[in-house]
């Protein structure tokens, strides 16, 4: 109980209360933009956070990645062009709502999904983080490194249905971490004699230019430029009766849902929102999916939001990320000389309590913040973006430059930039890379230490939690590949009855 009040009172001070409003405020804004996704909001404000304290950092990033995952749905609603990868099931039933003029009762059923999504997903998160800190610490090299292999397998599995390109870009994030020195013997390696990339790669500013620069650069090569669009009718802001017992069970099966499909590292929202939509659909008595039914928005909108918390739970206790966003929040972490895993649960209980309680009042501020710009969303969607990628560009590479104040840090998110680029284009995820990035050097040194324990012997692999873990991460593939299908199935279905 002394570390929840150690945690109270680091995120009651001014200044992480300040951070929090004023992230969700801005990732609302990020997420009512069609294109701003969550994962490139946080990835730009990541330089932000260095002049901060590490809470109030955090604070800033946690309200960020939680109002651009919220506002991702209001482009969807309203102009069936999901703000973020997440808020594509909601377009399934939302943009009919939209059509039939109850937009402004979709804005409002997004927005409370959200919050109660939101706000399970904590309370799930602070039941179960500390007891699996508990249990982390009795891990060793074995067990660190089965499960980097879990995770790699698992957000490969997931890559939009392409195994091979999704294995192809963890690779390809594998050998970018393996460049700099050898971790178990000192020596230099891939450096091809440049003094620059002996301390590796930089990690923030390849993730500023995968997911900022290169998104710039796609939306500039697919020539989108702004259309004058009339706006949609809006409606009554109301729920009418019987709300609570038509959304109730919806919101609160694919809250349930969404977090426990965000423990898995690498699922995100995306697929959580799907995966629950399918499951709300496929059980729900009702037969208006994909003609504008308010469950479907619920479902879709409670279980993103509630991934949320789900991701943050093997980022804080076993120090890898749950997405892309949380391998953001593991480089703010470490820009402070900590280290995510059970260490910090002992080191430093005010930034791991205070991040868990912050969610708390990160959900609670979604909804007032919410409320009083329900009715501007409409006009931030109609926002000119001929200047805004180019913006983006600039703003990237600003935040590069200020990781060290190294231009090679510029040239880093530049190349990267390119390479995202070049990997969107052909269909290549750039998660499963972000995550071989974080989790090829933890994989290699924990391999290496394990086989020089044993001195070269795969006896280890027989150990309980490592076999129990290889015996996951076969369950793992087979199940997220098979769920994918089917909720892409679902979405298709969807989407083909809302064009008919």
């Amino acid at each position: 109980m002394s570390e929840w009040l150690i945690g109270l009172d680091a995120v009651l001070s001014p200044n992480a209360i300040t951070m929090i409003v004023l992230g969700v405020g801005l990732g609302m804004v990020c997420g009512a933009l069609p294109g701003l996704t969550a994962t490139m909001a946080v990835a730009l404000l990541l330089p932000v956070t260095f002049t901060l304290e590490p809470l109030p950092g955090m604070m800033l990033l946690i309200g960020v990645y939680g109002g651009t995952l919220y506002a991702g749905s209001i482009p969807a609603i309203l102009l069936r062009a999901p703000g973020t990868p997440s808020a594509a099931a909601t377009v399934i039933d939302g943009y009919p709502m939209t059509q039939q003029g109850r937009a402004g009762r979709a804005l409002l059923i997004s927005l409370l999904a959200s919050v109660v999504g939101g706000l399970t997903g904590t309370v799930l998160l602070a039941l179960f983080a500390p007891q699996l800190a508990g249990v982390a610490l009795t891990f060793g090299p074995p067990e660190y490194f089965m499960v980097a292999v879990l995770a790699l397998a698992v957000i490969a599995s997931i890559s939009t249905g392409r195994l091979s390109k999704g294995l192809i870009s963890g690779f390809l994030g594998v050998a970018i971490g393996l460049v700099g020195m050898d971790p178990i013997e000192g020596f230099p390696r891939f450096t091809f004699g440049t003094t620059e990339l002996s301390a590796g790669i930089p990690f923030i500013a390849v993730l500023i230019g995968l997911f900022g620069i290169s998104e710039a650069l796609t939306q500039i090569a697919g020539n989108r430029r702004s259309r004058n669009r009339e706006r949609p009718p809006v409606g009554r802001f109301s729920l009418g009766r019987g709300w609570l017992r038509r959304l109730g069970p919806a919101t609160g099966g694919s809250s349930l849902m969404g977090f426990f499909i965000g423990l898995l590292p690498g699922t995100g929202g995306d697929v959580a929102s799907y995966f629950a939509y399918n499951e709300t659909r496929r059980w729900s008595r009702r037969g208006g999916f994909g003609k504008g039914e308010p469950a479907g928005v619920a479902s879709a909108e409670s279980a993103n939001n509630a991934s949320t918390s789900g991701a943050m739970a093997p980022t804080l206790v076993l120090g890898i990320p749950g997405d892309s966003v949380t391998a953001i929040l593991i480089g703010a972490i470490t820009v402070h000389g900590l280290q995510p895993g059970p260490q910090l649960f002992e080191g430093s209980p005010d930034l791991v309590y205070g991040t868990m309680l912050g969610l708390v009042l990160m959900n609670l501020a979604l909804l007032p913040v919410g409320l009083l710009g329900i009715r501007v969303w409409p006009k931030l969607t109609s926002a000119p973006t001929t200047m805004l990628w180019p913006t983006v560009i600039l703003l990237s590479l600003v935040g590069a430059f200020a990781l060290r104040l190294n231009l090679a840090d510029v040239a880093t998110a530049l190349a990267a930039g390119a390479l995202g680029f070049v990997l969107t284009r052909g269909g290549y995820p750039l998660a499963p890379m972000v995550i071989g990035l974080i989790l090829g050097p933890m994989a290699e040194s924990n391999l290496r230490l394990s086989l020089i324990i044993s001195g070269g012997s795969l006896d280890w692999l027989a150990r309980p939690i490592p076999l129990a873990v290889m015996g996951v991460i076969v369950a793992a593939i087979v199940v997220t590949k098979f769920s994918t299908r089917r909720a892409m199935a679902a979405s298709t279905a969807g989407t083909h009855d809302v064009q008919s």
